[in-house]
């Protein structure tokens, strides 16, 4: 009755490995330092681009939760997804393992992005979001063919206590306390829904544990407020005391900051996304759990209270 959770200790990882706890299923832990959340866990320190040492992750687990955060470079991810994902797959086969895959939006045709639904047309035209369509083809191939028992829990820009990897984290909140102007991404007067960490973290256990929430896609529960990307600066500075003034990064901006900040060098091309309405539809999953967002505003508040007591 393992729970296995690949690429344990990131921003998803470690608010699952605490959600799963409710289940009462033990919990294996696998990353290259893998650190303990729960008294009980399994630790299993391995390297995920190993096809062993994944197969031996999964040896013995009854559930796989692939939450893993290869580095954003896009070369990375050409280059380890796809053989990665083949190993995860053939090994859960292998060994009567359910998969559940912790995904994004970016395979995602762009005229999508208004109003995103797990029926949304797939149709990337960014690179990135190539890599994931191609994931998304290889579990559900794994699928219709009877072997294997699969799911995607699909989110939206995310943020949240301790999130290291959230564009709101790094160019809102982190500018501010320095005494800097926020940073935004294209059109900050255009809607943009996030998704709260501890949310997709409880949605994702929640339908591990469900039989029948497999072999389908799934938006984890995502707020319904439509807020633009300046009314979430704005909430973020007014937790902080903070001015609210915002400092449009253009792409040319991206590429001389990626000079110093090469993380910056990946984001041109997933510009679209914010140059318009960007609005994460997860009602397919309210209306069959009853379980709604966190309020952006609680969601901020939790946020800076943790931020503030981790300075």
């Amino acid at each position: 009755m393992m729970h296995t959770i690949l690429g344990s200790g990131g921003d998803i990882g470690t608010p699952l490995a605490e959600a799963l706890l409710r289940y009462q299923h033990p919990i294996r832990l696998v990353s290259r330092h893998p650190k303990r959340v729960n008294a009980d866990d399994e630790l299993f320190p391995a390297d995920l681009t190993d096809p062993g040492q994944v197969d031996r992750a999964i040896a013995g687990s009854q559930i796989v939760y692939v939450v893993v955060g290869f580095e954003y470079k896009l070369s990375v991810w050409q280059q380890t997804w796809p053989p990665f994902m083949d190993a995860v797959i053939q090994s859960c086969i292998r060994h009567q393992a359910k998969l559940v895959f912790f995904d994004n939006v970016y395979m995602y045709a762009p005229e999508a992005i208004p109003h995103m639904t797990e029926h949304s047309p797939l149709g990337p035209v960014s690179k990135k979001g190539m890599v994931r369509e191609l994931i998304h083809h290889k579990i559900f191939a794994a699928v219709e063919s009877g072997k294997l028992e699969a799911l995607i829990a699909r989110s939206a820009d995310f943020y949240g206590p301790g999130c290291k990897n959230s564009a709101l984290s790094i160019m809102v909140v982190d500018n501010l306390l320095k005494g800097k102007k926020a940073q935004a991404f294209g059109d900050i007067d255009k809607i943009h829904t996030y998704t709260y960490t501890k949310d997709a973290a409880q949605a994702t256990a929640l339908l591990g544990n469900t039989p029948d929430a497999f072999n389908q896609v799934w938006h984890v529960p995502t707020t319904n407020q439509q807020l633009t990307n300046r009314q979430w600066i704005e909430m973020i500075a007014g937790e902080l005391n903070a001015s609210a003034k915002v400092q449009n990064v253009p792409r040319w901006m991206m590429h001389v900051i990626g000079v110093f900040v090469p993380i910056m060098r990946e984001f041109p091309e997933m510009l679209y996304q914010y140059e318009q309405d960007y609005v994460f539809d997860s009602s397919k999953f309210t209306d069959r759990f009853g379980v709604v967002a966190t309020p952006p505003a609680e969601g901020i508040k939790e946020l800076i209270e943790h931020v503030k007591q981790h300075k």
